[in-house]
């Protein structure tokens, strides 16, 4: 998944009135400003109510469904191999959002100020913090590129990591 894929992905998704954030490691570069390596797929959070305008979209653009873990998430296959892996958010009137899990009485928790600005190819594209990144990387053993990723939020940002 290339840069132009993304905004690619992005534009598409804009021009469906559906709102969606980067996670991943696509979100850590955009936080950081660059591409810092390669991506196989990019992470997409959407707000659950707009999933139907997300799908068609995607579906118009040539993606099908490969992964269906509904309501944890569900990914998408396009053109090209490219993947994107969705995840839908339930807002609250706070502007809080919370993402079912594998454990039903232990949501995913995305606080408010956890919707943020980044920038891929020097555009501005919605991304999740820096903050909500480092909560996402805990808890499991940690992949080479969770190692990489980890460290480009350290380098740009002077923060701890737990790896």
């Amino acid at each position: 998944m290339t840069a132009d894929d993304v905004l690619d992905v992005l534009a598409l998704l804009r021009r469906a009135g559906a709102e969606v954030w980067i996670g991943g490691g696509w979100g850590i570069d955009a936080l950081v400003g660059e591409q810092t390596r390669e991506h196989h797929d990019v992470d997409l959070m959407h707000r659950q109510e707009q999933e139907p305008a997300v799908v068609a979209a995607l579906a118009a653009a040539g993606f099908t469904e490969s992964l269906d873990w509904r309501p944890v998430r569900f990914a998408v296959t396009g053109p090209g191999g490219r993947e994107i892996d969705l995840h839908p958010l339930v807002f609250a009137a706070d502007g809080s959002a919370r993402q079912a899990s594998p454990d039903p009485e232990r949501p995913f928790a995305y606080p408010a100020a956890c919707f943020v600005t980044g920038t891929i190819a020097g555009a501005p594209v919605p991304c999740l913090s820096v903050e909500q990144q480092v909560s996402f990387h805990q808890g499991y053993a940690p992949r080479d590129r969770d190692l990489h990723d980890m460290a480009q939020l350290r380098r740009a940002f002077g923060i701890a990591t737990h790896f």
